[in-house]
């Protein structure tokens, strides 16, 4: 089941039709809308541009891997395997993600007053097994979504200098950035959503006590 069936956020936090997450949910109808207008538009797309399918789901995987979101991980995955060659190259994104866990955020700021609050971690480079299996492009991909996730300070032309050199394009970086993003916000508001589910049941079971 996808998007064009199911709202994805739906899907994910688990909200059924009529239940008081639902009703929640339809209380901001316009932010409901939006956000899966935002799936769709990075997913889904009526043209692809300059970002293929396979790409944009091998990235999902990857950066919901690293927010250790599994429902998003799994979703992601079945679409990824739905593409040629997915779930070869979605057990290289697995790999990927188990060598790119880690806590953060970390990094170096630009030499000045928050230089202070220079923090070392690791910096992930894609191995050489999967940079193979991956292609420069997707490999670079998953490299600079790893920086965005837990060195965002570290943000720099040298490092969008990397992607174009492996073939991205200007467009595709963009799309690239937004699909990071939507990543963050999607997952933050599953888990918030799971949490009120959570909180609701115990009180319940609480109050037939």
């Amino acid at each position: 089941m996808t998007s064009q069936t199911t709202d994805t956020i739906d899907l994910l936090a688990g909200i059924h039709a009529g239940s008081l997450l639902d009703r929640l949910r339809a209380q901001r109808p316009e932010t409901r809308l939006n956000a899966q207008k935002s799936y769709q538009a990075l997913f889904e797309p009526a043209h692809q541009g300059d970002v293929t399918p396979r790409e944009r789901f091998a990235v999902a995987v990857f950066v919901a891997g690293l927010h250790g979101a599994a429902e998003a991980g799994g979703f992601y995955a079945s679409r990824l395997k739905e593409q040629a060659g997915g779930a070869a190259l979605a057990v290289s994104v697995d790999g990927e993600v188990e060598r790119g866990r880690t806590n953060g955020p970390y990094g170096h700021y630009p030499a000045g007053p928050l230089s202070g609050e220079d923090r070392p971690g690791l910096v992930y480079e894609v191995s050489n097994e999967s940079r193979d299996a991956l292609g420069p492009k997707l490999a670079a991909a998953l490299e600079h979504s790893h920086l965005l996730v837990f060195r965002p300070r570290e943000a720099s032309a040298a490092a969008l200098q990397k992607l174009l050199d492996a073939g991205w394009t200007t467009t595709g970086i963009v799309t690239l950035s937004q699909i990071v993003a939507f990543l963050a916000f999607q997952i933050r508001v599953v888990a918030g959503l799971r949490a009120l589910a959570e909180n609701a049941a115990n009180a319940g079971q609480a109050a037939s006590a």
